[in-house]
């Protein structure tokens, strides 16, 4: 019996307008085992229940027998011309793990050309996931970024799979943060079998996408600038930070390029993402002392020895990751003196911000600040602090909610 898959709709509703299309090669990108294979089966699920017929689909995983010695171009064309000899009409073609086949570029562009094939293809290394691809797709092509689960995700699926979920949503929010949101994880009950297998997916990443990829020369300097970045998610970082720490454990110079570099690498890697900051008064993107957070929690968590959360950093990055999946840009904002946590604009360019806290109403000053900087921000677009406090505070039009009932009602900002 074929097993269900969980609907990742926020990524369907985002590719369905384009599923016949032609002319745009569809680009599901994201971490290793984030759910990009089985966001490939539940499109192909949705165009076989829409009437498309079987004989006009092919999924090829490059990471799964027969296809695993597939590696060039020829043979490539050899297994899709075959299956489709004699077939009419548009022809959907899945190929997951692209990069498997070396210069995969060519042929998918030649097929493009000849106007009756809808082409889906996913990849993870970090050639496929940098705008390299841009140039060799000649622009051509849509790019569906995937996260691994959000919180509302983790929950639904919970549900999905018919696993328990506590009614105390904070008891629910800390598994998250502990556990990760790696899909698969959630086929497992207990704590220790998921870590066990997030680790086995995190191991798998270094070693395939950072210490098998061949732009990455220096492994021990890369592996330096990773633990710094990852050890300093949510803060204010900047490259002058980072070369200096490398210069105290190295006892050498190390230069501000190859940092950049690096730090992009783990960009393309999809192991971090960066937030830059946004000066609200000049209207202008500032250079410098961005914030970088993880595409996955674990990757914190699993480096490091202390479970002890730091919740301010991490309830920032499961705020940034849920607004990143619903399609929102999101940036530092900084106001005169004061900071907002996040300025969001929407994929209908409208603007909201929001302040990120653990708890604020049991502590006045700490209440004081997270009004003061939102307060400081002269505009009429919607204005959130979303805090843990099971009380809900009303101040001057500001919407304070409890950050774990916001994302789980799945409510936009």
């Amino acid at each position: 019996m074929e097993k269900k898959l969980y609907p990742r709709e926020k990524y369907l509703s985002r590719i369905r307008p384009f599923y016949h299309d032609t002319e745009m090669i569809k680009v599901f990108s994201g971490v290793r085992r984030c759910g990009k294979s089985s966001l490939l089966l539940l499109v192909q699920e949705e165009l076989r229940h829409g009437g498309v017929a079987d004989r006009n689909i092919l999924s090829v995983n490059l990471d799964k027998r027969p296809y695993t010695r597939l590696k060039t171009t020829d043979a490539l064309e050899r297994v899709i011309d075959e299956r489709f000899a004699g077939v009419d009409g548009v022809k959907y073609l899945f190929i997951d793990e692209v990069q498997n086949v070396k210069d995969f570029e060519t042929s998918l562009n030649a097929y493009r050309e000849e106007g009756d094939y809808s082409i889906f293809i996913t990849g993870s290394n970090s050639y496929l996931l940098s705008g390299e691809l841009v140039t060799k797709l000649t622009g051509r092509y849509l790019e569906v970024g995937m996260s691994t689960l959000t919180f509302d995700e983790y929950i639904g699926m919970k549900r999905f799979l018919g696993k328990a979920v506590n009614p105390n949503i904070s008891e629910e929010l800390r598994s998250f943060i502990l556990e990760g949101g790696f899909p698969y994880a959630l086929n497992y009950d207990g704590l220790a079998e998921k870590r066990f297998y997030v680790q086995s997916v995190v191991d798998e990443i270094f070693e395939k996408d950072v210490n098998g990829n061949g732009k990455i020369r220096k492994k021990q300097l890369f592996n330096l600038v990773m633990q710094f970045i990852v050890n300093n998610f949510g803060c204010t970082v900047s490259v002058d930070n980072v070369v200096t720490h490398l210069k105290e454990v190295l006892h050498e110079n190390v230069r501000k390029e190859t940092v950049y570099a690096y730090i992009e690498q783990l960009e393309n890697l999809r192991i971090i993402s960066k937030c830059a900051r946004f000066d609200l008064k000049s209207k202008k993107s500032l250079k410098g002392g961005e914030k970088y957070y993880l595409s996955d929690l674990s990757f914190y968590f699993l480096r490091n020895t202390d479970n002890r959360i730091a919740y301010g950093p991490v309830l920032e990055n499961i705020v940034y990751q849920y607004a990143r999946s619903l399609g929102y840009q999101v940036s530092v904002g900084k106001v005169g003196k004061y900071e907002v946590d996040f300025i969001m604009r929407s994929p209908s360019l409208d603007y909201s911000y929001v302040q990120v806290s653990m708890y604020m109403l049991t502590d006045p000053s700490t209440e004081e600040r997270e009004y003061r900087s939102l307060e400081a921000v002269r505009d009429n677009y919607p204005k959130y602090i979303l805090t843990l406090d099971p009380v809900i505070q009303k101040r001057g039009g500001i919407i304070h909610a409890n950050l774990a009932q916001f994302i789980c009602e799945g409510r936009a900002f």
